[in-house]
C-alpha cells in the first residue's frame, strides 16, 4: 500500500471514528482525544492507539470492541484491525481537539481546557492533541 492509498484509509478511519462517542462525555472518540495513533502498515493492517478518559471507565471492555467491530464493518479494505488500549499517558483534556472542545463548550458552557490548566497550574496554549 502506497502512502497515498495510506491516507485515504487513514481519513477513512478517522470519519469512522468520529462516528462513535464516549458514553460519559457525548463527544466522538476521535475529537475527545481518546484515539492516540493510528499505524497502517504497508500490507494495509491497521493499529489503532487508544485510551479511556480513565483507568476504572465502566465502558473499559465495551468501548474498545465498538470501535473494532465498527472499524472492521465500515473500512472492509483493511486487511486486518488490532486495537491497543494503553493508559500511558493518562487521558487529560489537553488531547482533545480544537472541534472536541469547542463541542464540549456548547455542552456544558464551560472550557474544560482552561479549567483543566488553572486546576494543574499550566498556563501555556500548547495542546497534546496531536493526531
Amino acid at each position: 500500500m502506497d502512502e497515498k492509498s495510506k491516507e485515504v484509509l487513514r481519513q477513512k478511519i478517522v470519519s469512522v471514528l468520529e462516528k462513535i462517542f464516549d458514553p460519559e462525555i457525548p463527544i466522538d472518540i476521535w475529537n475527545l482525544g481518546l484515539i492516540y495513533g493510528i499505524d497502517i502498515s504497508d500490507e494495509g493492517i491497521v493499529n489503532i492507539t487508544m485510551t479511556l478518559t480513565a483507568i476504572g471507565c465502566p465502558v473499559a471492555t465495551s468501548l474498545p470492541y465498538q470501535v473494532y467491530e465498527t472499524l472492521v464493518k465500515e473500512v472492509p479494505e483493511a486487511k486486518e484491525i488490532n486495537i491497543d488500549v494503553v493508559f500511558d499517558p493518562p487521558w487529560t483534556p489537553l488531547r482533545m481537539t480544537e472541534k472536541g472542545r469547542r463541542m464540549f463548550i456548547e455542552m456544558y458552557g464551560y472550557d474544560i481546557v482552561e479549567q483543566w490548566r488553572r486546576r494543574m497550574g499550566e498556563t501555556r496554549e500548547e495542546s497534546s492533541a496531536s493526531q
